[in-house]
């Protein structure tokens, strides 16, 4: 049985929304970033952050496949289960003037922050409806540029931030050299281009 600091660090931890919808994906089968990024709707570099913080608390465990691979998977299952025993019944104090008026704001700030969290997930509803009919777009003006799901995970990862070949190995399940060979010819048909140390969606593309 955990103490109650690690019981405190780990409800801290799952207390995160999409912590806890990581490990629900986890406990159905081992992912990679890219995977995981896709089928949550979440940037590989959030997504990368909240497997590093798991994995140092031992929640989760990630390994590399014949491949080179990364992925990750529940190092073990977490069932928390909460005990409410009722209290006996006690007598509140009178409430002073003073505190209902602070209690009347606060009341009336959180139906305000209800209700503009309610109105952004309508919004990234209609988002999330835009971004797969925006992919299906890309696939079919895409035929005879991209070169399978290597050039589409590279793509993917691209369409969040520019990587450095470190990054990109990180997110996508490339190999180095398979990497290397697709960066190169997504260069070649001017799709991503190369600043520095970073790969980017070209020109137009990235626009």
């Amino acid at each position: 049985m955990l103490g109650g600091s690690e019981v405190s660090r780990l409800l801290d931890i799952l207390g995160n929304r999409n912590r806890r919808r990581i490990i629900e994906l986890l406990r159905q089968k081992p992912c990679f970033v890219t995977e995981i990024s896709e089928r949550l709707v979440l940037s590989p570099k959030a997504v990368i952050e909240h497997l590093q913080m798991m994995e140092r608390e031992q929640i989760l465990i990630s390994c590399q496949d014949e491949r080179r691979r990364k992925y990750y998977y529940l190092s073990h299952d977490i069932n928390i289960i909460v005990n409410l025993q009722k209290q006996e019944e006690v007598m509140l104090p009178p409430v002073k003037e003073d505190q209902k008026v602070r209690f009347a704001r606060s009341l009336t700030m959180f139906k305000r922050m209800i209700r503009v969290r309610d109105e952004l997930l309508d919004n990234l509803e209609h988002l999330e409806r835009n971004i797969e009919s925006g992919f299906v777009e890309m696939m079919r003006t895409g035929e005879g540029i991209i070169a399978g799901d290597g050039d589409l995970e590279i793509l993917l990862a691209l369409s969040h931030f520019d990587l450095t070949l470190v990054e990109l190995e990180e997110m996508c399940s490339l190999s180095t050299d398979e990497l290397k060979q697709r960066l190169n010819n997504l260069m070649y048909t001017e799709v991503v281009e190369q600043t520095n140390d970073r790969y980017q969606i070209r020109g137009t593309h990235g626009e």
